[in-house]
């Protein structure tokens, strides 16, 4: 049987880290705010910005990358461990609509409810958000990095806003992250179906 871990328990866990132990890094959990797809704080009271110590690793990797490239720049991490009972609440949300591609199935599980993911921009030292085409969680084609090509040359996403987002997907891929193709935020730790097979589930 997967082991699971109960969100409450994750404080003092020797595998998980705060986002807050992570050098350099800011934080902005938008699921802990009403600005989100689904217009209101999912978790409160619950404490989610921790990542799995290896996930937290690698962003640090990632981050000491875009260092050396753009010292003028840094993270802004906008998601990070996902308890499973919230993936349930955003995959209710969703039922009835086309917008269910977005998310992990719970009964498979999302690669944040294993605190192995990321959603993450990237921010001026000021705090300034680079402009990537679309805001975080916006669940339009127009933020999938599969089809940036298509919409550079329809004039439907600028070149700046191309070079934003190809910036972060090296950041993440030089420390072992993997994007998809839906979500130019989203980063997976390694491998998913390793992910699901090796981790503990956060409920």
């Amino acid at each position: 049987m997967q082991p699971v871990i109960r969100c409450e328990s994750i404080p003092g866990h020797p595998d998980f880290r705060p986002l807050s132990a992570i050098p350099g890094v800011l934080v902005e959990l938008r699921y802990a705010t009403p600005n989100n797809f689904v217009g209101r704080d999912l978790y409160s009271p619950l404490d989610c910005a921790w990542l799995h110590k290896d996930a937290a690793a690698a962003v640090q990797c990632a981050h000491a990358w875009l260092q050396q490239q753009r010292p003028d720049l840094t993270f802004l991490i906008l998601d990070a461990m996902r308890p499973q009972r919230v993936q349930e609440q955003l995959w209710q949300a969703l039922q009835g609509t086309d917008l269910l591609q977005y998310l992990a199935n719970p009964e498979r599980g999302s690669i944040h409810s294993f605190g192995m993911a990321v959603d993450i921009t990237l921010v001026t030292n000021e705090g300034v958000e680079l402009d990537m085409g679309t805001p975080f969680d916006d669940l339009t084609e127009l933020s999938h990095p599969a089809l940036e090509e298509g919409f550079l040359a329809a004039g439907m996403l600028s070149a700046i806003q191309v070079e934003n987002r190809v910036l972060l997907r090296e950041a993440m891929r030089a420390a072992g992250f993997q994007g998809i193709n839906t979500e130019w935020w989203h980063f997976d730790c390694g491998d998913r179906l390793h992910v699901r097979a090796a981790y503990a589930r956060i409920l």
